[in-house]
């Protein structure tokens, strides 16, 4: 029972794709989140399906509708509502510089505002470091399941596990689109002071468990990092990088990846830093900030935002141009 995932397929009446897609959701969160808007929207799994595309939904092993073992999988956490605000749907002007740009919420965004007590609603709790092994074992079954090429379009902490999945299944994918993955490579940020921690961060670059680099490594320690003797811009981060010459990422190296980041959410300070890390590590990776395609205001969860179907278009005409 330990490491089984609950996995839901949907079909269009007229497959109009010839590749499904995978969706891979965030922390403290499961394949609902793509369902539904909080508002009562039909969400991006819905609007795929309009366009044609095969979904495949999944709660991470331990998480929702997918079994948890407590003396297997270890201890739980959930998010509080004040965090909930704080992050995703109400963040004030000294949470973190870009919190002024957030317009695409419904509602509040506050506790006892009715959209957003159906959001809290939908939160779920969650495990530790084991997610990780879990759920890229998970999505190999599922791959070996599927028996053909998909798309991975991950969003937050499903990114930096759709790299590892990438990495040890590169037949299989496609291409990646990832929205506001995990980042940034080595340090974690604090979005309020827009400054490193001491801890924290994505050790091997991309994520916290091993992938395959060429020339190879052993340990993340053995990367070879600098941090940008300046941020790219006001209220960015200053990104760490590889000196060069640069160890590549070999197997993603032949998956064309689509980098979305909203105008208004925390990941605007940093989330330019793993899309350089990635390029710099022979990946093709187009980052978007969707405000210059058209889509301003949107924060961490856009999916779930007011403009959310135009995005999933957006994703659409991005796969239908670049990925035959």
């Amino acid at each position: 029972m330990g490491g089984a995932m609950y996995v839901e397929v949907m079909v269009p009446k007229e497959i109009k794709y010839p590749y499904p897609i995978v969706l891979l959701h965030g922390t403290g969160q499961t394949g609902f989140d793509w369902l539904w808007t909080p508002d009562g929207r039909p969400g991006w799994a819905y609007n795929f399906i309009d366009m044609g595309f095969v979904v495949y939904l999944q709660d991470y092993p331990a998480r929702g509708r997918s079994p948890y073992v407590p003396a297997v999988d270890g201890d739980l956490s959930i998010r509080t509502g004040p965090t909930l605000e704080k992050i995703f749907t109400a963040p004030a002007d000294e949470d973190f510089p870009q919190a002024k740009n957030f317009t695409q919420w419904p509602g509040t965004g506050k506790m006892g505002d009715p959209i957003m007590d159906t959001f809290t609603r939908t939160q779920v709790q969650y495990i530790g470091a084991r997610q990780a092994e879990l759920t890229i074992e998970a999505n190999k079954a599922l791959l070996d399941l599927i028996d053909g090429p998909v798309i991975l379009l991950t969003h937050s902490q499903g990114g930096r596990f759709g790299w590892s999945i990438a990495d040890e299944r590169p037949d299989n994918i496609k291409a990646i689109v990832t929205v506001e993955p995990s980042s940034p490579p080595i340090r974690s940020v604090d979005p309020a002071k827009v400054a490193y921690r001491e801890s924290g961060g994505l050790s091997w670059g991309v994520g916290n468990v091993p992938i395959t680099y060429d020339p190879p490594i052993s340990e993340a320690s053995e990367l070879q990092v600098e941090l940008q003797p300046e941020a790219e811009g006001e209220n960015l981060i200053a990104c760490y990088r590889q000196i060069e010459p640069a160890r590549t990422l070999p197997n993603l190296q032949d998956i064309p990846v689509l980098f979305l980041n909203g105008e208004g959410g925390y990941h605007r300070i940093y989330d330019h830093c793993l899309a350089n890390w990635l390029n710099q590590a022979g990946v093709s990776t187009e980052y978007v900030r969707l405000e210059e395609v058209g889509l301003p205001g949107n924060g961490h969860q856009m999916m779930l935002e007011l403009n959310s179907k135009g995005i999933a278009e957006y994703i659409s005409g991005w796969l239908h141009e670049n990925v035959k």
